[in-house]
């Protein structure tokens, strides 16, 4: 069957030249962008009951943008100045660059693993005398607390935002020829929605094994899958699909 339409579960990206705007343009398809989860932070008050005194720690361990906006957040609610000397750990260039909204970059501390947590490891490793704080949400990868934990660091994790399944129920009548996940609270999401969601002729693209994981656990067969060493991105498994699937 072809493919004309396509639901990305993820907010659109804010690239003017989005790899998957050109998706659309060469493969002549419509693309949708609907977040099927969302992210809320947490209160102060929360943060308070967690135990966690910001002042207690010098270095803070970064996963995301996400991580970096709502320790901001809770700062500036809790009116608390973050030292010049904080150390920053990175779990990527782009987490690093977005640091620059909050802080003037060359002024600080900062160190920047390349893509994955064990990467940044021997960067937290080296300073194993620092207090470490990791805020990050409610959905902690399990590797990353047991990468700190090996490293035998002075570490705590503190819930400064939830993943919230957002209301789909706008779509209840909309069909896509392809749906595409990044990740098991996508796949909750679609679920908890539409709990007598059925497959049918729809595509199911996902990314990642965790994904592939909660596709099947839930019943779905996956018939787009990324990464792999032939399509190492979405854009690129779903064009070679579209492909496949549009010359018919």
């Amino acid at each position: 069957m072809k493919v004309k339409t396509i639901l990305i579960s993820q907010p659109e990206p804010k690239l003017e030249n989005s790899p998957y705007s050109e998706l659309e343009e060469k493969q002549k398809v419509k693309i949708d962008f609907i977040p099927f989860i969302h992210v809320e932070g947490v209160s102060s008050k929360d943060i308070r009951q967690q135990k966690i005194d910001l002042s207690h720690y010098t270095a803070i361990i970064l996963t995301s943008r996400n991580s970096v906006d709502h320790y901001f957040r809770i700062a500036e609610e809790m009116r608390y100045k973050v030292p010049d000397t904080l150390k920053y750990f990175c779990l990527s260039d782009a987490v690093a660059y977005y640091l620059q909204k909050y802080v003037v970059y060359r002024k600080r501390k900062i160190y920047v693993g390349k893509r994955t947590f064990s990467e940044l490891a021997p960067y937290i490793k080296k300073y194993k005398n620092e207090k470490f704080l990791l805020p990050s949400s409610d959905m902690l990868k399990p590797d990353v607390p047991k990468t700190l934990n090996k490293l035998g660091i002075d570490w705590k994790q503190g819930t400064f935002y939830k993943t919230v399944v957002s209301d789909l129920s706008h779509l209840r009548e909309v069909y896509y020829d392809v749906l595409v996940f990044f990740s098991p609270s996508g796949i909750k999401s679609l679920f908890e929605n539409f709990p007598d969601f059925e497959q049918k002729d729809t595509r199911i693209a996902v990314f990642g094994n965790t994904t592939v994981k909660a596709a099947k656990e839930h019943g779905l067969v996956v018939n787009i899958q990324a990464p792999t060493p032939e399509t190492p991105s979405m854009t690129m498994a779903l064009q070679k699909y579209i492909k496949e699937a549009n010359k018919k």
